[in-house]
């Protein structure tokens, strides 16, 4: 599994979980070179009552320890927010592959700045599922992103 729309793919479902969940519909995956499925996940913020249960956070600790991490994939339906940027950053993930960055610009810029690849797909399925949740939710929106 190599296509860029079929790693999208997962973090999509992820995203769509989470939403059925009553969550915030963000979801992630962390790929390895080959395209192999490290570990995937949702933003839980809501339902698992922890502020920092994050997609990109809950697919990096469902992918488990690894020697390191220059050549992963990190696959967001969502520019990341700082927080994420900085798992990024502080682990070295080689590569971030971002579903949409109109509803959110997080910190992409800065992480392709340190030489992070960034790759924008701007999927209209992310931004109408990101634009649905924050006409519908928006308190729960601005919670999650600190405003």
């Amino acid at each position: 599994m190599t296509d860029i729309t079929e790693l999208l793919a997962v973090a999509l479902e992820e995203a769509e979980l989470g939403l059925a969940e009553g969550g915030i519909p963000i979801g992630a995956a962390l790929f390895g070179p080959d395209g192999e499925l490290l570990g995937r996940g949702r933003n839980r913020r809501v339902q698992d009552d922890d502020p920092s249960m994050h997609a990109e956070t809950a697919a990096f600790r469902a992918a488990g320890r690894l020697r390191g991490y220059r050549r992963t994939t990190m696959v967001t339906t969502l520019s990341p927010c700082w927080y994420c940027s900085g798992l990024v950053r502080q682990f070295g993930i080689g590569r971030v592959v971002v579903g949409e960055a109109e509803t959110f610009h997080g910190g992409h810029d800065w992480l392709a700045g340190h030489g992070v690849e960034v790759v924008v797909l701007d999927d209209p399925r992310c931004t109408a599922l990101m634009r649905e949740f924050i006409a519908a939710r928006p308190q729960l929106w601005f919670e999650d992103i600190g405003e």
